[in-house]
């Protein structure tokens, strides 16, 4: 097979599979293919090991063998039918790709719900969240974001500890079950997104090092120890490796669009940075195809999120953590953790994020004390994600408690309002739109030392909270490694199904997107020229007065009352009344409240 193309993972071609492993820091590889003798793996000057077998074929189970003792799987393996440390499945991916694709929808009108695929339904499986599809169709869901679905060892797992990045993940179904399920959802023209890791690999069953040490860097680090490898000439492979992944969902599986997990910890010194490349590549080699691309970026960095033509360059957004957290010290008072960052000004960081994008924008960051950000406000509202709540602003918290359990439901009404019906793009996190208090706690299924490190660190991050200031307090967080703790974290389907407090939450969900499709992504669509910010009353607790306007001349105001007292009505555009949350009284703003109006060019 001298001259072929090199790749990473199994490729089946006419006649059987070309096994491919680049393994620069073993001595010899052997291919050990289930039903064969072991055969060695002729390498390359680079490290690449590539072998043809006339007898493997999918559904062919193998292994590697690195150095005569060391038994991994593939790290690109396509499936792990018995988790992450046994044989691979080769998989023919390219005959999931569908001969007639699905055109996706317009970014202006997604409306991202994000789920665990495992927790979602009782059944956690891709066939547990197919069934609920139609609910959610009629929710006005237009994208359901799926949580990371690369393998990792154990049971059950966030997913943000990735071993295995192409395979998804056995606990959910097979491959096939994971195609079917968004078949489905694109019949319901509902778009489906997957959140991806790149920034580190999981601590257990992880052997990349040993085989290919240079695939990791000392020149770096992470909060998950050493970075990945993305300079040089040995950092090519690594980029190479990460873009094909991210190639494999969009193509093969037809996923819609992609959440890039943390990139601040991509770390790249390369004159083309890795985010730029891997941007590229996709629009390069996906044209003609509405692919959403997001990220998770602490930096705020907006030239990441560049328009041309009204198009995204790179990346159509970056969730907005700066909005969330100023909503939330606003909702509940609490300025610990991060929300100390935005607990001295949060009405001011909460306007200029609706009006701008990020609330710090090259300003110091007290948590770090050095600037953080790049100017946004030329960027239009749809180049950031809005949320009152996700996985991690729930799940990072010691109990994992949602804002239903946090906050008066006036106010968790008001939140969803402002969330739903402002012009950047809103995401609610599964079950919040029943407003459920079902907790989502963090957790995993690791053993031996992993396990004790998790618990331990898990009770050291929260020890400077008063509220775990003390052994005994921190005793009361759920042990992550304890199977409780995935159980409780699944969702009650029969309370959402069935409890009038829920049903009448829903309703006003729904009654919300309704209002969101017929009036405010219009708007989206013909693109905002500018937008101006009030405070009303106490700037540490008083209310804000925000407007859009679009280019035709539409003008959308929200107005919201986070105090716990009446403000004046602030002067109103003459206009159609969007929602009002509660009734306004002798041109008074009551607590909670929040009313939305549009005045149409």
């Amino acid at each position: 097979m001298a001259g072929r193309a090199r790749r990473h993972g199994p490729e089946i071609v006419d006649g059987g599979v070309v096994f491919n492993l680049w393994a620069p820091t073993a001595r010899l590889v052997e291919l050990l293919e289930i039903g064969q003798p072991p055969r060695l793996m002729p390498r390359d000057d680079d490290g690449w090991c590539q072998l043809f077998s006339p007898t493997a074929h999918a559904g062919t189970r193998y292994q590697f063998r690195t150095n005569e003792n060391l038994i991994v799987p593939d790290p690109a393996s396509l499936f792990q039918p018995d988790d992450v440390g046994a044989a691979s499945e080769v998989v023919d991916t390219a005959a999931f790709r569908d001969s007639i694709l699905y055109p996706g929808r317009p970014w202006a009108e997604a409306v991202i719900y994000e789920l665990h695929v495992g927790t979602f339904s009782q059944e956690g499986t891709y066939a547990g969240v197919e069934a609920r599809l139609p609910y959610l169709r009629d929710l006005g869901i237009t994208a359901i974001e799926l949580m990371p679905l690369n393998d990792v060892p154990g049971r059950h797992n966030w997913g943000y500890d990735g071993v295995l990045l192409n395979a998804p993940n056995a606990r959910y179904g097979r491959p096939q079950d994971l195609k079917a399920l968004l078949r489905a959802a694109h019949d319901l023209d509902v778009m489906v997104y997957l959140d991806v890791v790149y920034n580190h690999f999981g601590p257990q069953l992880n052997y990349l090092h040993l085989y290919a040490e240079n695939f990791f860097t000392a020149r770096h680090s992470t909060g998950w120890g050493p970075a990945v490898n993305l300079e040089g000439r040995d950092g090519a492979f690594a980029r190479e490796f990460l873009i094909e992944n991210a190639l494999m969902w969009l193509r093969d599986y037809g996923f819609d669009g992609l959440r890039f997990d943390a990139v601040h910890a991509l770390k790249d010194d390369s004159e083309r940075h890795f985010l730029i490349e891997l941007a590229e590549t996709v629009r390069h080699q996906l044209p003609g195809r509405r692919v959403h691309l997001m990220l998770e970026n602490e930096a705020n960095q907006a030239h990441l999120l560049d328009r041309s033509n009204g198009q995204a360059r790179y990346y159509e957004a970056q969730w907005g953590d700066d909005f969330h957290n100023a909503l939330h010290v606003l909702l509940t008072g609490e300025n610990e953790g991060y929300y100390r960052a935005f607990a001295d000004k949060p009405l001011e960081h909460l306007a200029r994020s609706l009006t701008e994008g990020f609330a710090y924008q090259g300003e110091v960051f007290p948590l770090h004390d050095a600037p953080r950000g790049e100017p946004s406000g030329h960027l239009p509202p749809e180049a950031t994600i809005f949320f009152a709540q996700n996985h991690d602003q729930i799940g990072n918290r010691a109990l994992g408690e949602r804002l239903s359990k946090l906050v008066h439901p006036d106010k968790l009404a008001q939140a969803m309002a402002l969330v739903l019906l402002n012009p950047h793009i809103p995401l609610l996190f599964m079950g919040e739109e029943a407003a459920v208090e079902t907790p989502f706690l963090f957790f995993a299924d690791w053993t031996g030392e992993a396990a004790e490190l998790t618990r331990e660190g898990r009770r050291k991050e929260f020890s400077h909270f008063k509220a775990f200031s003390t052994p005994e307090m921190r005793a009361r967080i759920p042990d992550p490694c304890d199977e409780r703790t995935f159980r409780a974290s699944k969702l009650d389907w029969s309370s959402i199904d069935h409890s009038p407090a829920s049903a009448k939450f829903r309703a006003l969900t729904t009654q919300l997107l309704t209002i969101r499709r017929e009036k405010i992504v219009p708007l989206i669509k013909r693109g905002f020229v500018s937008a101006q910010r009030k405070l009303l009353g106490d700037p540490g607790s008083g209310g804000i007065d925000v407007r859009w306007q679009t280019t035709r001349g539409d003008i959308l105001q929200i107005v919201a009352n986070f105090s716990d007292h009446p403000l004046p009505l602030p002067k109103m555009v003459a206009a159609e009344c969007l929602w009002r949350g509660l009734a306004v009284e002798a041109g008074a703003l009551l607590p909670g409240d929040i009313t939305v109006t549009l005045a149409e060019a």
